[in-house]
């Protein structure tokens, strides 16, 4: 199982993530996306509107090396931040991304994760190598 139940609670709560590529120069490009956990999958499903002119989109297709981002603060006093760092590798799919909002484009970037940092999800901090699906 790629996530546990309180990473996927936690994942399905939020609404916000941030997407890091890698851009045709080399260089990192981090963008604010929404998102789904993909619960048959075990990924993280990445759509909107006009994905596929995207230059996330085409940075996933240069380059398929991605960190995506979740985090929130549950309370502010006392301070208790949490979030999820989830590394691993994306595919930019041609169809899939219209079921994941209305005027979605068909396009949706997936992520398959191989490693995941959490923190404040379930108790104290986490990190882990996922094993491959092969």
């Amino acid at each position: 199982m790629t996530f546990t139940d309180k990473e996927r609670s936690y994942l399905d709560s939020q609404l916000l993530g941030r997407l890091a590529t890698i851009g045709p120069d080399g260089g990192p490009r981090n963008v604010p996306v929404g998102f789904h956990l993909n619960h048959d999958l075990g990924t993280i499903d990445i759509g909107g509107h006009s994905l596929g002119r995207s230059q996330k989109f085409r940075n996933v297709r240069r380059d398929a090396r991605v960190s995506f981002v979740v985090d929130d603060l549950a309370s502010v006093h006392p301070w208790t931040p949490r979030f999820m760092e989830i590394r691993g590798t994306a595919e930019a799919l041609e169809s899939g991304g219209e079921e994941l909002g209305p005027g979605f484009a068909p396009e949706l970037i997936r992520i398959t994760p191989s490693r995941i940092v959490a923190f404040g999800i379930d108790e104290g901090r986490s990190a882990r190598n996922v094993p491959s699906a092969s």
